[in-house]
């Protein structure tokens, strides 16, 4: 008994706190899965491709040119792994990219159906073990909360791990998850906003302390950086991914005061965001990115108000990140390559996609090497 409680007592003790922050530092000891950091070696990138068979022609046609640039940039670094709803979409598909005259030896399809395109949101989490075994983390998805179709999108992860004969971990009963609501600096920090996870229509009921050990266990994370967010502000009830993202694992890109206010981010997670430091307790570098200098307009026509460019995606060779036809493109596009001075920063032409809500990392999943 004796020895239970010194040992409980030192695991007690290794929960350390770090006050400037208020974030928990977490014991390595629970660590058991470790997901690979963005940037690291890609054998892959997985999107869904847009189709016709819930929301309609129009808003496929609309999107079709975003994917095709996504694809023609991807292709020589990586492989794409692209989703097609069914054989006729594959056939579609195959015929967009012959025309833009795109080679397909780096493309592998596969055909499942799917509701949308958020792939980032609903699918596989690729993580290693201890022995640098990888595995595919299948976490719950349900449509941002029950706000969209969703069934066969949570299939997707199971799906491609059968097809890979990857061993899949299985977490729908553990936790709803979306893969745009955490942000993870690759030592063993997350960042997330407790919006979009600790929200009764994701995890009803969940702690913050539960979250915070099953993010331990299975993405290895050490410390928390919690944001408190804004639930029912828009689909996704504020996922980090679209305002804040580490570039690198001592760097936060974001954006200015101002901007964070128009983004409607609180007032309280701004002085968090700014106050983060990492697993040693370290301040992080922060990087800011204005928004679009004006509204974005769509090529149908409709003002969606200005634009972030965080919402990027690093692939091997190049960057893709979210343009809208704006001056500030250039600006962000330099800004955003001078952190990444190896890879080739390409603007991708999202004014459609963000309608939708999102922009090229919503769309984007990585399979590490």
């Amino acid at each position: 008994m004796e020895h239970v409680l010194m040992l409980l007592c030192s695991l007690l003790l290794s929960c350390t706190k770090d006050v400037s922050s208020n974030n928990l530092v977490l014991p390595d000891t629970t660590v058991v899965y470790t997901m690979p950091e963005e940037s690291g070696p890609h054998e892959g990138t997985w999107l869904q491709w847009p189709h016709e068979y819930q929301y309609g022609k129009a808003y496929r046609n609309r999107l079709d040119a975003t994917w095709v640039a996504m694809t023609r940039e991807l292709v020589q670094g990586e492989k794409v792994h692209i989703i097609a709803y069914d054989e006729t979409e594959r056939e579609r598909i195959t015929a967009l990219l012959t025309e833009e005259k795109i080679s397909l030896s780096n493309i592998d399809f596969k055909i499942y159906p799917t509701d949308d395109v958020w792939v980032r949101d609903n699918g596989p989490i690729y993580v290693k073990d201890k022995d640098g075994k990888l595995f595919i983390e299948d976490w719950g998805f349900n449509g941002w909360g029950r706000k969209a179709a969703y069934d066969n999108c949570n299939a997707i992860p199971s799906k491609i791990a059968a097809d890979q004969q990857i061993q899949k971990i299985e977490l729908n009963n553990v936790m709803v998850n979306e893969g745009g609501s955490v942000e993870i600096d690759g030592k063993g920090v997350l960042m997330a906003c407790k919006s979009s996870i600790l929200n009764k229509n994701r995890n009803p009921g969940m702690t913050q302390q539960q979250a915070e050990d099953i993010f331990t266990k299975y993405l290895g994370i050490k410390k928390i950086v919690w944001l408190d967010g804004k639930a029912g502000l828009d689909i996704t009830d504020m996922h980090i991914d679209g305002f804040a993202r580490f570039a690198n694992a001592s760097t936060i890109i974001t954006m200015n005061d101002d901007d964070l206010n128009y983004w409607q981010v609180p007032a309280g997670d701004i002085k968090k965001l700014y106050a983060a430091t990492n697993s040693e307790s370290v301040a992080y570098k922060f990087i800011k990115v204005p928004l679009t200098q004006n509204d974005v307009i769509t090529t149908y026509g409709k003002n969606l108000g200005k634009a972030s460019y965080i919402n990027y995606y690093i692939a091997n060779n190049s960057v893709l990140v979210p343009n809208y036809n704006d001056p500030n493109d250039a600006v962000a596009n330099n800004i955003i390559q001078q952190l990444y001075p190896g890879k080739k920063v390409v603007g991708i032409d999202c004014r459609n996609l963000f309608a939708n809500g999102g922009m090229v990392h919503c769309v984007t999943q990585q399979q590490p090497s």
